[in-house]
């Protein structure tokens, strides 16, 4: 995987940003993901709801061992969104320690504009089960919905609360700073 360079981070989300007490990581198991700022013609972002969990995420996930990175965010937003892309910027990365598992995942974000929506997601049983669905809302709105759901999020037979903690946490962070993103370009101006 890509070096991690510490100017690139965008957060590092410890148990105590989600309600638990810090511990420390002991050789932990580590997760490579990808995930994006899906943006449409209109503007819009894309966000995964959950709506069993009342979760709101980003769309992405793990990167494969053979996968570039670049590779593994296409495939994972084609099949959450079924949206082809085309990846505009690199924006960072972000880093989950998750002490109670022993985990660590790092995430690289991206912006990346709809080239193509097919119209046709490839969910897992899970996410279907959970009530997986897609909308695209104003960034400011991705904002509220992801960072609203933080404190009624529910756990599922898949998925615990603790873990969906750290994703929504972690995805209210990158649309902020995305969004601080756009309006410092803006005042650039």
């Amino acid at each position: 995987m890509k070096e991690i360079d510490e100017n690139e981070i965008i957060a590092i989300i410890k148990d105590s940003d989600v309600g638990y007490q810090n511990k420390e990581l002991n050789n932990p198991e580590i997760r490579y993901a990808a995930r994006g700022i899906v943006i449409n013609k209109d503007g819009d972002i894309a966000i995964f709801n959950k709506k069993k969990k009342n979760e709101y995420k980003l769309p992405g996930g793990g990167i494969e061992s053979d996968e570039k990175i670049e590779v593994a965010l296409k495939r994972e937003i084609l099949e959450e969104t079924g949206c082809l892309v085309e990846i505009e910027d690199f924006l960072g990365i972000t880093i989950e320690e998750k002490s109670l598992t022993n985990f660590k995942q790092i995430s690289y974000i991206f912006t990346c504009f709809v080239t193509e929506d097919t119209k046709v997601t490839h969910l897992t049983e899970k996410e279907k089960a959970e009530g997986g669905s897609l909308i695209f809302v104003s960034p400011k709105e991705a904002f509220d919905l992801i960072s609203n759901s933080f404190n009624n999020l529910k756990g599922s037979e898949y998925d615990n609360l603790y873990r969906s903690l750290f994703m929504v946490k972690r995805d209210a962070l990158i649309v902020s700073y995305y969004l601080n993103m756009k309006r410092e370009k803006i005042n650039k101006k």
